[in-house]
């Protein structure tokens, strides 16, 4: 049986927004872990990760559904079929990491480009870890 891994950072992680929606009963395993990049807090209410150096704290998730993708890209505001430019993320396999930084394994995970965060009035965090408690735009 294939199954589905996808690194979450934002609004999708347990106890977060979109939770209950998209994950909850749906998710296998759940392990933390963490990707490289750079995570932006956005004042839409959720965050943003660039790719590059740095460390971003979240989770991988397991799934047995294979047709969960299509609803996350949803989300995410993905479409294979449509240009960077036109998408809010853009959805890529990235290595995923345990707590010591050893490698686990391979994901899916949705990173924004630089422009986009700029363009969304993203603001870099100092964290490594996005949470709604903790977002500066809703203190």
């Amino acid at each position: 049986m294939e199954l589905l891994k996808i690194f979450v950072y934002g609004s999708l992680k347990p106890g977060e927004i979109n939770y209950n929606y998209y994950c909850d009963g749906k998710v296998i395993e759940i392990i933390e872990a963490n990707i490289r990049g750079k995570l932006f807090d956005l004042p839409l209410g959720y965050p943003a990760a660039v790719e590059g150096e740095g460390k971003i704290e979240g989770f991988l998730y397991t799934f047995h559904q294979l047709d969960i993708l299509a609803s996350i890209d949803e989300l995410e505001g993905y479409q294979a079929s449509r240009s960077l430019n036109e998408n809010e993320y853009y959805r890529k396999v990235v290595p995923i990491y345990d707590s010591k930084d050893g490698f686990l394994t391979e994901a899916w995970t949705y990173f924004m480009t630089p422009e986009k965060v700029k363009q969304t009035g993203g603001i870099p965090l100092f964290s490594t870890y996005w949470s709604r408690e903790t977002s500066q735009f809703f203190r």
